[in-house]
């Protein structure tokens, strides 16, 4: 498993035309650093003045906002280097997973794994590229040209594919974006009309505008694909399939599966709240197996299926228990038919005459 995801990290990498768009993301954030430091947090701790002349309660706003800015910008940092060497995760080898049978395979894993997603043939799926078959929400990337176990789609911008294993990295970069952008554009907008009405040069002014032109248009953008990222993840669908169910115009209500909200937030998120919002404790499994609303109403249905036998033994249809009554009672006229005819012949022998025909 290793092996592979050092491998791929090889092959990704030795494309280096494919690593523009993670060269532009970084310039931006670099962009961003220095406007806000440098123009707007500088300005606030008033360095041009003595320090008997500087106003504490903007210096210590200066200092809030400077440290704010380094917490979040430091996660935002890490997740985008989590995003862009975390390996999404693989098909395993072996583990009956490999499709060529030239190769002597333990068969005591994927044989053993009940699958949802099959053929039309009712066949498991497989990959003609990597020649293995493929769990459950597992698609084949042709860019990084590897099976990724839950994939979600390939993010040029972080040059990988956002899958099983960097799922909550991605989301939570997205978070810790909305954030910076967030307070640097409800902080700095002070810092710009400064700017209008104090005699600055006309490229600090210009600058300023730039920068805050960019962060805003940034958090509109950003903050609607965390939005779509939100609402996908409170309905346990990835991006690939919201792709496919809009393909087939099928309901975007309805997922296979869906565990209810909480549970489907713990699956990218982890199984604990309070960690939800910090790049640790990341969602339990293995990413080969996943539980759907069909697996367990076909094995509803199967259970039900064998009670009906059981039940129709010990319950008798009503036509059955007309029956039964119906003989019981012609029983009882049949002897009681007996006992009359024996009554009479007794009585007979008693007289000694036979009695008259009625």
């Amino acid at each position: 498993m290793e092996g592979s995801d050092d491998s791929s990290l090889v092959l990704r990498f030795g494309e280096a035309s494919k690593l523009l768009p993670v060269t532009f993301v970084i310039f931006m954030v670099v962009v961003l650093y220095f406007e806000y430091i440098f123009l707007h947090c500088m300005r606030l701790f008033q360095l041009d003045l003595p320090v008997e002349f500087r106003e504490a309660q903007v210096v210590a706003r200066g200092w809030w906002h400077l440290i704010s800015f380094h917490i979040i910008t430091a996660f935002l940092i890490y997740c985008l280097a989590k995003c862009i060497l975390t390996c999404p995760g693989t098909v395993p080898e072996g583990k009956g997973w490999d499709q060529r049978t030239d190769v002597e395979e333990d068969t005591t894993g994927a044989g053993d794994v009940e699958l949802v997603e099959k053929k039309h043939t009712g066949e498991r799926r497989f990959c003609k590229w990597c020649l293995k078959y493929k769990p459950d929400r597992c698609h084949h990337c042709r860019i990084c040209n590897l099976c990724v176990l839950k994939m979600d789609h390939h993010c040029p911008w972080v040059y990988n594919c956002i899958g099983f294993r960097n799922h909550k990295y991605f989301f939570l970069l997205l978070v810790y974006a909305v954030f910076d952008l967030t307070l640097v554009n409800t902080t700095m907008f002070d810092t710009v009309w400064w700017s209008t009405r104090v005699d600055v040069s006309v490229a600090m002014m210009l600058g300023l505008f730039a920068g805050q032109s960019l962060a805003a248009f940034l958090w509109v953008l950003i903050t609607a694909f965390l939005g779509f990222h939100i609402w996908l993840m409170s309905k346990a669908m990835s991006t690939v399939e919201f792709c496919e169910k809009s393909l087939k115009k099928s309901s975007y209500n309805s997922s296979m599966y869906s565990l209810g909200t909480y549970g489907n937030i713990c699956a990218v998120l982890g199984p604990h709240p309070l960690l939800w919002l910090l790049p640790i404790a990341f969602p339990e499994g293995d990413a080969l197996t996943w539980s759907s609303k069909t697996a367990s109403s076909s094995t509803t249905l199967a259970s039900s299926n064998s009670d009906q036998p059981r039940r129709r033994s010990r319950e008798a249809t009503p036509s059955q228990q007309d029956a039964s009554s119906g003989g019981g009672r012609s029983a009882r006229t049949r002897k009681g038919s007996t006992e009359n005819a024996t009554s009479a012949e007794q009585a007979q022998t008693t007289t000694g005459e036979p009695q008259a025909a009625g």
